[in-house]
């Protein structure tokens, strides 16, 4: 990336944003920069005079058109291009979460995504729980699980999300040891108080692994095939790192722990799932002697 340090990070980004109009829209004007950047015109022709001295095989004037337009030979030096994030954006923007000026088509595509169904998180109970685990304390929650609903105290040390809602990480004050909790089930909530725990002996949340996918035995070679272009697969593999803690939410979502559903609806496999059934319990097992330790020392 062409970022120098002595340019300004303001024109960095309006460079940015000429290659992103050329490699995703196809076109630029100069008032697409005096609009979203709200410069004048001056400013503007600056720019893209600027532009063209550093990268004038990337860019040319079409009269027809009255528009910039990418060449053939364009190879942009102030956008990483990205699929993937531009899909992200797109998603955000649906769902109210990133502005649409923040989005730089003048135009957008026809969009629109199934509905989410958003798990509501009270933020005066958030600001709370980041307080929590700012200072590494204990805060008295009333928890709702789907068996009971009683007072617990719990030490946050992370945030989890898992695909469908948001998770703390935490020591749990009563019961010794690591667990999830899910943040949308937190009602009321009382003092913080001082908390003896280390979040070094979470050792599931500290252990990585790597979950080694290929598509459904079960499915034909073409459609083997379309799986490994769907996933991005290596050789018919690919390898998804995760956190222990996370590994089971990861399988579920995915439905990997159900193995009468149909090839079809599954569509991956997990090669290695005795490895990672063998790591969580060894990093259990590991956490509690640690925590045994930890405990026998404070006494």
């Amino acid at each position: 990336m062409n970022d120098d340090p002595k340019r300004p990070w303001t024109q960095n980004r309006r460079f940015e944003f000429i290659e992103w109009k050329l490699f995703w829209e196809g076109q630029l004007n100069r008032s697409d920069l005096e609009t979203q950047f709200e410069i004048s015109t001056p400013q503007a022709s600056v720019d893209l005079k600027r532009y063209r001295e550093m990268a004038g095989d990337n860019i040319a004037y079409d009269a027809t058109e009255k528009a910039f337009v990418p060449t053939r030979r364009l190879v942009p030096q102030f956008l990483a291009p990205s699929a993937d994030r531009l899909l992200l954006q797109l998603r955000a923007l649906l769902s109210a979460a990133l502005p649409r000026r923040e989005v730089w088509f003048k135009s957008l595509p026809a969009i629109d995504m199934a509905p989410d169904l958003v798990r509501h998180v009270d933020p005066d109970c958030l600001r709370v729980i980041l307080q929590a685990i700012r200072t590494r304390s204990a805060i008295n929650v009333e928890y709702r699980s789907l068996t009971n609903i009683r007072w617990r105290q719990i030490a946050p040390h992370a945030l989890a999300f898992d695909g469908h809602r948001w998770h703390l990480r935490a020591w749990s004050c009563d019961r010794h040891d690591f667990r999830d909790f899910v943040l949308s089930r937190i009602g009321q909530f009382g003092e913080i108080e001082a908390a003896s725990y280390d979040p070094e002996d979470d050792i599931e949340w500290g252990t990585r692994i790597k979950l080694h996918l290929r598509p459904h035995p079960g499915l034909t070679e073409d459609q083997r095939l379309a799986i490994q272009r769907d996933y991005d697969m290596d050789d018919g593999r690919r390898e998804v790192e995760v956190r222990l803690s996370m590994a089971y939410y990861f399988i579920k979502r995915m439905n990997l722990d159900l193995p009468d559903l149909p090839a079809t609806r599954v569509q991956i496999c997990i090669e290695n799932i005795d490895e990672v059934d063998a790591a969580i319990a060894a990093a259990r097992e590991e956490g509690k002697r640690r925590i045994a330790e930890r405990m026998l020392r404070s006494r």
